[in-house]
């Protein structure tokens, strides 16, 4: 069973927004999609890159080193040259809170 962790209040991260938090040593990149929320590690999986430093189109975000491409809902990488997916996190909304499963 996984536990929730509080990482950011809803204002923290408008939307077409990516803010960055860490969670036990972990940098997590939360990212605002029309008001949906979706948390991925924050690091490019082609070379260590932050990812939070990229742009967030849609539900996409760019690796600025690069120009790969990942999908934020799912953390799919959809163009090269990064083909690993990034982790994600689920994420629930508990009023102003937004948490995610850790485990």
């Amino acid at each position: 069973m996984s536990d929730t962790v509080t990482i950011a209040r809803v204002s923290d991260t408008p939307p077409g927004t990516i803010s960055v938090h860490e969670v036990n040593g972990v940098r997590i990149a939360l990212c605002n999609v029309n008001g949906r929320f979706y948390a991925i590690d924050d690091v490019c999986t082609h070379d260590g890159g932050p990812l939070d430093q990229g742009e967030l189109d849609g539900d996409l975000v760019e690796c600025p080193r690069h120009g790969g491409r990942f999908n934020v809902t799912d953390g799919r990488a959809v163009v090269l040259p990064a083909v690993r997916p990034v982790k994600t996190y689920p994420v629930v909304l508990d009023g102003d809170e937004v948490k995610i499963a850790i485990g």
